[in-house]
This record gives structure tokens, sequence and C-alpha cells, in this order.
């Protein structure tokens, strides 16, 4: 499995990018609500009735009658002094708030899994790098042990080996315990069956990036691009629009208004004949006097303006703050990337040295027992090495806002 294979199925099985997706949805409901506002309203009604009428201690008879009752009215609001542009404007920014929402929950969950999977890659390298230990223990052992019976070696050399070798196979059980803890975890956060078999893509070393962009570029990439920071712009804009829409409630409005009623109204008795009534009406809404419950609304809703603005600046903060640990983790991974490199060429270099001159008599086996042993600490330094630099550099990206399938396929 790739990592851009692990990342389809985590965001697929993840419920809380399942969550910000549904929130998605109903705010374009909202939406669509708000603009629902600015056409007219039409009702239409139809009723049975059966209308009698007795007139006791008179020689009037009863009348009856029965019939049909219809009516239908048509609504539209024509001015209103801004209000329904500014619930319109304001629905358009929560729905723009809860899109960049849900990419911040993308961004969260990438880096979720992209933190396990380098971790049980990493676990997978170190478990590796101890069974060459192992192997190249359990040679110089044989070798020894041919040493010695040909009284070439003593048996001091011979039990050192041994015990190197048991060094090395506890040291590889362990890390082999560690890359099965290493991908229970991975298996756990792609939301896959406990049981299931993975065999992860083959480790490459990541040679292609661009940490050539000073701070000041990665700091104005967070701040135009990151999604909590969009969300959070965005949510200011829906607080600013908020106080018009309920500033508007409190300015006259224009309705026009027409009805036809046939055969009476709604909820009235028959006429005795059959009758048609057609209104037609434009109203002027004034309102004068609501105990200030307006003014108190409107105070509300800027103080809600100041508390998204305050909310904003803190996510700006924590982002440029996150930001700037994480270039700095990056270009000192970076730095000792190559220098992991050269260390383990130098150790792998040493040891086939001193391998020769032990198979020949020129070396004894304290010398080779202290070579292996910094070739396996130049092979963990490499592998921790690689570590921090992957886990840094999609940091920064994911920090800066940057973080999708062509940076995870890069990684790779």
């Amino acid at each position: 499995m790739a990592l851009a294979e692990a990342v389809d199925i985590a965001l697929c099985a993840n419920p809380q990018v399942q969550s910000t997706w549904a929130a998605i949805k109903v705010q374009a409901a909202a939406l669509g609500e708000a603009r629902a506002t600015y056409w007219p309203t039409v009702a239409a009604g139809l009723s049975r009735v059966n209308d009698r009428t007795t007139f006791p201690g008179s020689k009037l008879q009863p009348t009856a009658v029965r019939d049909n009752s219809k009516n239908i009215g048509v609504s539209w609001r024509l001015f209103d002094f801004g209000g329904r542009a500014a619930n319109n404007r304001s629905a358009t920014d929560l729905l723009n708030a809860a899109l960049a929402s849900h990419d911040a929950t993308l961004q969260k969950t990438l880096e979720t899994l992209i933190g396990a999977y380098f971790d049980a890659q990493t676990t997978l390298a170190a478990w590796q790098a101890k069974l060459t230990s192992e192997e190249l223990a359990r040679s110089t052992v044989e070798t020894a042990q041919r040493k010695e019976s040909r009284g070439a070696g003593a048996q001091s050399d011979t039990l050192q080996a041994t015990t190197a070798f048991a060094r090395a196979s506890l040291d590889r059980s362990r890390a082999q315990g560690d890359y099965r803890k290493a991908m229970s975890m991975l298996i756990y956060v792609l939301g896959i069956p406990a049981e299931t078999q993975l065999q992860l893509a083959p480790d490459l070393a990541d040679d292609s990036h661009d940490m050539g962009k000073d701070l000041d570029t990665w700091l104005a990439q967070a701040k135009d691009q990151h999604p909590a920071i969009v969300a959070g712009r965005a949510q200011v804009e829906a607080a600013r629009e908020k106080v018009k829409v309920i500033r508007s409630e409190g300015l006259p409005s224009i309705d026009a208004t027409g009805n036809m009623y046939k055969n009476g109204r709604p909820n009235q008795g028959l006429p005795s004949v059959n009758t048609t009534e057609k209104v037609a009406a434009l109203t002027l809404n004034i309102p004068i006097f609501d105990g200030f419950a307006n003014k108190y609304k409107v105070s509300g809703a800027q103080a809600q303006v100041e508390q998204q603005q305050a909310n904003l600046l803190d996510t700006t903060h924590q982002v440029q703050m996150d930001v700037v640990k994480a270039h700095a983790d990056a270009q000192s991974a970076l730095g000792n990337l190559e220098s992991s490199q050269l260390l383990l060429q130098s150790a792998q270099n040493a040891l086939a040295s001193v391998q020769r001159k032990f198979d020949r008599g020129a070396s004894d086996i304290l010398e080779i027992l202290s070579t292996q042993a910094a070739l396996a600490d130049a092979h963990q330094q490499r592998i921790r090495c690689l570590a921090e630099w992957r886990s840094a550099r999609l940091r920064l990206l994911a920090a800066s806002g940057g973080l999708g399938h062509r940076d995870i396929s890069v990684s790779q």
C-alpha cells in the first residue's frame, strides 16, 4: 500500500470528514432558503362548507347552503432596506466557512494518517536494519568459530562475538515488535478491519523537495490559503452581514399582496349567493416601537462580529506559530539528512575494511564488534533523519495550508 492509496481509504472512512461534508449540505440548504425570500409566495385553500341556519320560535323555514369555498393569495416583498441581500451574503459566507472547515478537517486527517504511515515506514526500516545487523553479527560468530577451530583465534573472541549476536537478536526482536504496533496503529487510522494484512510500498528517499522559499513566503502562503484562516474570515463576514439583517428588521418594508376569494373568506359562513372577491394591496410596514428589542439585537450582533474577529486573530497567530516551528524543523532536518547519508557510507566502508582485516587475522574481535556497532548506529541515525525530514516537510506544508495529493505522492 502506497501513501496515496492509504489517504484515499482514510478520507472515505473518517467520520469527521463525513460530518463536515454534511455541514456543507446544511449551509447550502440555508443559502437556498435565503435566496427564496426574493420570490413571491403563493398559497391556496379549498374547503367544503355546509351552512345550516334555523329560526327557533319563528315560522321561518330553516335554510341550508352547501358549497365549496376557494381562495388563493400572492404575497411579494418588494423592498426591505437590504435585509434579504445581507441575509443572502451571510448565508454565502457561512457556506464558504463550511467549505474551509471541511478543508481544515481534510488537512488534519492527512496529518494524522501521514504520521501513522511514516511511523510504520520508520519502524519497518529500523527492523530491516536490525535484521542486517543480526546477519552481520551471525557472520562474525561463524568467522570467529572457524578461526578458533583452526587455532588462529581465542575462545574469548568467539564468546564476545556470540554475546554481540545475542544482543543483535534482541534488538531485532524489539524492532519487530515496534513495527507490529505501528502497523496496528496505521490500520486503526485507516478504519479497516484489524485483521487486515498490509504490505507497505517500497520506502523511497525523498530527494525532491521545495524548501527554497524563505519563512516570509511560507507565512504569506499560510495567511492566504490556510483553511482555518479562510474559514475564520468567512465567519467574520457572515457576522457583519448578520448585523445588517437585524438592523433592517427595524426599518420600513413594502409588500405587495393579491387575494381572490370564491364564496367567502376562509373560516366564514357561506353567503346566500355565489360570490367572487378580489383584493390587491400595496402595504408599507413601518416599525415604530418594539421596546428597544431591535437595538439590543444589533448590539448583540456587533458583539458577535468582535468575537469572530478575535477568534480569527487567535487562529492566525496559532497558524503562523506552527509555520515558524515547522520551517525551523524542516531546515534542520534537511541539513541532517545529508550528514546522515555521509555517516552511513563511512560506517559501511569502515566495516568492509575491518572485515577484510579480520579475515586475514590483522584485526581483533573488539575492533570488528565496535565497527558493527557504529554501522548499526549509523543506520539508526539515517532512519531517524529520514523520518524527521518527512515529518517536518509535510508538517510545514500542512501548517501553510498547502498539503494535498501532489505533495503526498512526491513524499513517497
